[in-house]
């Protein structure tokens, strides 16, 4: 996956904004202003960090090894970095942005929650 497929299907979704807070080479998108993935623009391939339920995060770095680490630079409880190699689906890579970005809508406060539900 390149990073305009990335950055396309992220900036779809609501209340999504970007920036470059961390310098020109970090690409980060939040919603609401919580960050729910930071893209490596400096990297081949290109790698992304993305939120993720901890569980879950450990099973998904078993099934994939090679392709999906610890966050890099970030809370390795909370965060994988995934290596857009062509190995992994896009559909799963679509998944696992929408899994990012659900759990950081799910602890936004209610009046973010509310400010969201209207847009």
């Amino acid at each position: 996956m390149d990073i305009e497929t990335f950055r396309d299907y992220c900036l779809a979704k609501k209340g999504v904004t970007e920036g470059l807070p961390f310098g020109p080479d970090n690409l980060v998108l939040k919603v609401m202003g919580k960050m729910f993935t930071i893209a490596s623009l400096d990297e081949v391939p290109l790698r992304v960090n993305l939120k993720c339920n901890p569980e879950r995060a450990i099973i998904l770095r078993e099934e994939h090894p090679e392709t999906i680490l610890p966050g890099y630079h970030m809370n390795k409880a909370h965060w994988n970095t995934l290596v857009l190699d062509g190995s992994l689906p896009k559909t799963f890579i679509f998944e696992l942005i929408d899994h990012s970005y659900d759990l950081v809508c799910s602890g936004l406060t209610k009046k973010l929650k509310e400010e969201l539900d209207l847009l």
